[in-house]
């Protein structure tokens, strides 16, 4: 005990001889626990920004080590199967493990995030980072899933073959959370080890030759060496070109060495410090995935997955919903009933309250989506998802890999746009960047819901589904479905290019945490939150202004209402938005959604509060809409007007953040103009075609 303690004192002296604190970068492939760990380390201690230059995402939080110590910075990585990077996110990472990475401390320790349920995929990581010389540490997760498996591990053996520290964790209990901190600590004061593998005589002897026997530039002669680099120094690079030729004389596949030499090291390792003590059965991942990933039922399944989601999110967010209209509505009154009558009465309720309110009022649907993709994402459900959808995928010239992008895009098209970045194929990121913005995101989701409540509500289909959810997964299919068409069209002409290979490691099932459910529900909510209060609040203040100016003489207020700028606006595109079923005032809210999409429900909400409402008084935008009438006095919303506004919401690209953000990914303004160009296009003729085709068929 001693001993122990002796040696965390020194760890602590050690890290105290910094003149900074303490950087740790948290590594690993894929859904090996990386981020439950992150989470578990840093608790709210967070933030998330972008590393400096790029737009690739990076998470950092704060990791009290030990109470004496400043506390040490931590750094999650984009997960990477190898050091071998071929996408942008990939090559970050590694930069970033390397000191390569301008603007970010070079990191002090490496924790890598290796699954206890698949260590021979997972130490193919580590074993390109002993060859580095870094300082590591094992943080070996799923250990809870590899002793329900029947997996017994001897940590110990494993960590005297890797020359690391290799610590069992549980990040979701804190198992082996405080043992990590030591070992990170430990490892500060220590040289790092070096790979314990060596090449056949002639490659070792070459590397020899090459590094002029210095251990230090080992590695960096032999990643030259294996690969096709070219010093630009003249003397190296001869030297490199006469060792490759005297290899390919002695072995024409002298090159696959360094994959054999691990993986035959991996599997040694692996074989004596791991024991399968089960009898030999499926596993109960492999079970479910026997139903859950067959070619037909799989595809089910995902179908009436989305359905019940959806189903939820339209029935559990109702009473909330109905809760904030009615707080929003009372505050309205009770700011106008304390308040004289005026401009800045009118500014208060109509613009800012009646415009905020409108959108805060759906809050609740989104804390319900993003509760239900947090659940299957942390179930492993997300990863059988895209392996389904790779066939679809394939058909078009694309793969599963374009599926996660396409998936967050539900959520919000900019992370969804930044998260192509882990395809390799130039071509096939453009692709996917084009097709992102159809997904329906959260926040068309307060439009639909709009619509359905105006024109929909309390119709059923077949007596038991609700019409609100059917004509919802409608229209996100719509979405899918447009997407695929265009990018098989874009695949077959401007961004012609074979599609790459899938390869998709699938995580065993296992019970979501609650702790990151939560935090990433309240974390998107709180962003919706801050939207609403920051950017629809500036333009429901200026949508106001143009509604409400310039104050002229008007026999009623919705006579007001069309002399000022935005109904003057509305009135200018009226007859180009009338084949579609719009009038000005419906002009007027798709004018403000092409700022963000969500702005047209407070944009109604001004529009109609001021226009039909002659004593002013707050009201349901809902009811508001049901009671409207066109200058002949036939109702101006129907149910295929709402049909087709929504039609032109899927279709339409009505977001500045996301043209920004493909402007940043794509480094030119070609794409986001032909984005919004083409979109545009296809919404109208959408729109077009639903309505007009609508009333051929006789509906009204």
């Amino acid at each position: 005990m001693s001993a122990i303690l002796q040696s965390d004192q020194n760890a602590v002296s050690a890290v105290r001889g910094l003149a900074r604190p303490l950087s740790v970068a948290i590594a690993g492939n894929p859904n090996a626990g990386k981020t439950s760990l992150f989470n578990s380390l840093t608790g709210l201690r967070q933030k998330v920004a972008n590393y400096p230059g790029v737009t690739v995402e990076s998470k950092t939080g704060l990791w009290v080590l030990d109470p004496h110590l400043p506390a040490a910075r931590i750094i999650d990585l984009p997960g990477l199967y190898s050091l071998d990077a071929t996408s942008l996110d990939e090559q970050i990472a590694r930069d970033v493990m390397l000191g390569r990475a301008p603007a970010v401390a070079d990191p002090d320790v490496i924790v890598v995030v290796v699954d206890a349920t698949n260590l021979v995929r997972n130490l193919y990581l580590v074993t390109q980072l002993l060859e580095t010389g870094r300082r590591l540490v094992v943080a070996l997760t799923m250990i809870d899933l590899a002793e329900r498996a029947k997996l017994e591990i001897d940590t110990a053996r494993l960590s005297e073959a890797l020359g690391v520290a290799v610590v069992p964790v549980v990040a979701k209990q804190r198992r082996g959370i405080d043992q990590l901190g030591q070992a990170l600590l430990q490892a500060v004061e220590k040289s790092a080890p070096g790979p314990s593998w060596h090449f056949s005589p002639e490659v070792e002897a070459q590397l020899a030759l090459l590094s002029e026997d210095e251990p230090a530039r080992r590695y960096s002669v032999m990643r030259e060496l294996f690969s096709d680099a070219q010093p630009k120094n003249i003397d190296q690079r001869t030297a490199l070109e006469q060792s490759r030729q005297q290899l390919e004389q002695a072995d024409p596949n002298w090159r696959q060495q360094p994959l054999i030499a691990r993986y035959e090291w991996i599997e040694r390792v692996v074989n004596q410090s791991l024991h399968f003590g089960g009898d030999g059965r499926l596993s109960s991942t492999e079970r479910i995935d026997a139903v859950m990933t067959h070619k037909i039922a799989g595809p089910l399944i995902l179908l009436l997955v989305m359905l019940l989601v959806f189903q939820s999110i339209f029935s559990w967010a109702n009473l909330p919903m109905n809760l904030i209209d009615h707080v929003f509505s009372a505050l309205g009154d009770g700011v106008r009933g304390q308040l004289p009558a005026g401009i800045l009465t009118d500014l208060l309720v109509d613009g800012v309250i009646a415009g905020v309110g409108g959108v805060l009022v759906f809050l609740p649907q989104i804390l319900l989506l993003f509760f239900f993709i947090s659940i299957l994402e942390d179930s492993g459900y997300m990863a059988r998802a895209a392996f389904l959808m790779d066939r679809l995928m394939r058909i078009v010239g694309l793969n599963g890999k374009a599926f996660m992008p396409l998936l967050s895009s539900f959520a919000c098209a900019v992370p969804g746009i930044m998260a192509t970045r882990t395809i390799e194929s130039p071509k096939d990121r453009i692709a996917t960047i084009m097709i992102a913005p159809f997904m329906s995101c959260s926040a068309r989701l307060p439009v639909y819901t709009l619509m359905i409540a105006a024109c929909f509500s309390d119709r059923k289909i077949l007596g038991v589904i609700s019409a609100g959810v059917v004509i919802i997964l409608a229209m996100y299919l719509l979405g899918v479905l447009v997407a695929i068409l265009v990018a098989w069209i874009l695949k077959a002409t401007l961004l012609n290019a074979p599609a790459p290979p899938f390869v998709m490691e699938l995580p065993p099932y296992r019970v979501p945490q609650f702790a990151n459910v939560a935090h990433a529900m309240f974390e998107r909510a709180g962003l919706f939150v801050k939207r609403a209060g920051t950017v629809i609040l500036a333009i429901s203040i200026l949508l106001w202004a143009l509604v409400a100016f310039p104050r002229r003489p008007a026999s009623t207020p919705s006579e007001q209402v069309q002399r000022s700028f935005a109904g003057q606006a509305g009135r200018a595109i009226e007859p180009v938005i009338t084949p579609l079923g719009f009038d000005w005032k419906i002009g007027v809210g798709l004018i403000s959604s092409f700022a963000a999409r969500e702005t047209i429900v407070s944009t109604l909400s001004i529009v109609y509060n001021i226009g039909d409402d002659a004593k002013g008084q707050s009201g349901s935008l809902v009811d508001a809409l049901r009671k409207a009438k066109r200058a002949d006095g036939s109702p101006a919303w129907t149910p295929l007007v709402a049909l087709s506004l929504m039609v032109f919401f899927v279709l339409a690209c009505q977001c500045m953040s996301t043209l920004a953000v493909v402007r940043r990914e794509t480094n030119s303004w070609r794409w986001p103009l032909f984005m919004i160009g083409y979109m545009l296009v296809l919404a109208y003729v959408g729109s077009l075609i639903t309505y007009q085709g609508g009333r051929l068929l006789g509906f009204s």
